[in-house]
């Protein structure tokens, strides 16, 4: 669909009270779509919705959105294009957990937010170096070292499951990503102008305890600026913490859906 003159691809599951689910930065909707359409059975009470944000996945480079803060008020745009005087809840991974607390700003009603593996702040972070907890080394052996590299500093558990995970989920959405527009265009204005947002409603803050990418101290900033927040740091976990560890991180994320709808 069309919102204010970008094109965005939208992908929608069942209905109900919408759920906005932003992707990281240089991957696209299915990271999310794989990781939490397993959570929702066919007659859920969710509307979920997966946008592609510019540059990536199926929504094209737009000139206009050239920072966070941009993309923040596309969204705003979107839902309200999609869900007219609804209220809604948002769940954001990596840097969309950082846009996610931008989309706070703009709607504080919001039902609720989940932050998975969120990016606090957008220049150097709080990282411990890349550990890996588990390794299939026959794995490894078969992998390029380039694929190597990549896989273990964005993981904890290097087996042959989350490889899976990762070339269905991530891989796609790396490989279609427009990183000239994501380098040049967008990345130097990658952080909100303001960060400050809070709210009463229910918040998951979720991080990896091997976290390369964002880390998992900075994060605790976080619960404490929300009242009703549930903070959890998943060991053997890196920064896709929810296929590396998907009992725990289904569990989480369904006692916050039902938080939220509890206090809707």
């Amino acid at each position: 669909m069309t919102v204010g003159g970008v094109d965005v691809e939208v992908e929608l599951h069942g209905r109900g009270t919408p759920l906005l689910m932003l992707h990281g930065w240089g991957v696209d909707r299915r990271l999310m779509t794989g990781a939490l359409e397993p959570l929702f059975a066919d007659d859920s009470p969710w509307l979920r919705i997966y946008p592609d944000m510019p540059g990536r996945g199926g929504t094209p480079a737009h000139p206009a959105i050239d920072s966070a803060d941009a993309t923040v008020q596309l969204l705003v745009d979107l839902m309200d294009a999609l869900v007219p005087g609804e209220r809604y809840a948002v769940v954001g991974e990596s840097w969309g957990g950082h846009v996610g607390r931008g989309v706070l700003a703009r709607r504080p009603d919001l039902l609720g937010l989940a932050l998975i593996c969120p990016a606090v702040r957008m220049d150097t972070m709080d990282v411990d170096p890349p550990q890996a907890v588990e390794r299939d080394e026959t794995l490894l052996a078969e992998l390029e070292p380039a694929d190597r590299a990549v896989f273990a500093e964005y993981h904890a558990r290097l087996t042959r499951d989350v490889y899976a995970r990762n070339l269905a989920d991530v891989v796609p959405g790396v490989l279609a990503a427009d990183q000239d527009y994501l380098e040049n265009v967008l990345g130097p204005r990658r952080g909100l102008v303001e960060d400050t947002a809070t709210t009463e409603a229910p918040v998951l803050v979720l991080v990896g305890r091997q976290d390369a990418i964002v880390g998992y101290r900075e994060q605790w900033q976080l619960a404490e600026r929300f009242p009703h927040s549930t903070f959890a740091v998943l060991d053997n976990a890196g920064h896709n913490a929810h296929f590396e560890q998907p009992e725990l991180f289904g569990a989480l994320v369904r006692a916050w859906l039902e938080r939220v709808e509890a206090t809707r």
